[in-house]
């Protein structure tokens, strides 16, 4: 098994009326649904897109200093995940299609290195 990162910049998302963000939430959790079903989901959840929620910890100078907000300023930022265990690649890209469709916007999907740490 492989694990996989599946996931989309708020950017991505566009602009939408609430009606239709509404009609999305059936989709998106069916395919939830679907994945536990599967037992091939380790985790998925949106983001909280207010950036003054967010703080930064850096310990590059050797003094760990954490900061309110992002780390550094950005045009895109994470928007929400899903982590897959799955057989293989195409099990990965089949899932990653589908929580596209559910949602109604573009995913990235990309493979954890081998030997990742996992609680």
């Amino acid at each position: 098994m492989a694990e996989y990162l599946i996931f989309f910049n708020q950017q991505w998302v566009g602009d939408h009326d609430e009606e239709w963000f509404q009609g999305r939430v059936a989709p998106s959790k069916a395919v939830i649904a679907d994945l536990e079903a599967a037992g091939e989901l380790v985790y998925a959840g949106g983001l909280v897109e207010e950036l003054d929620a967010a703080f930064s910890a850096d310990a590059t100078s050797g003094e760990t200093v954490v900061t309110d907000g992002p780390f550094v300023e950005t045009k895109e930022f994470l928007g929400g995940l899903t982590i897959v265990d799955v057989p293989d690649e195409a099990r990965a890209r089949m899932w990653g299609a589908r929580i596209a469709e559910a949602c109604g916007w573009p995913q990235e999907v990309r493979p954890f290195k081998p030997g990742s740490l996992r609680t």
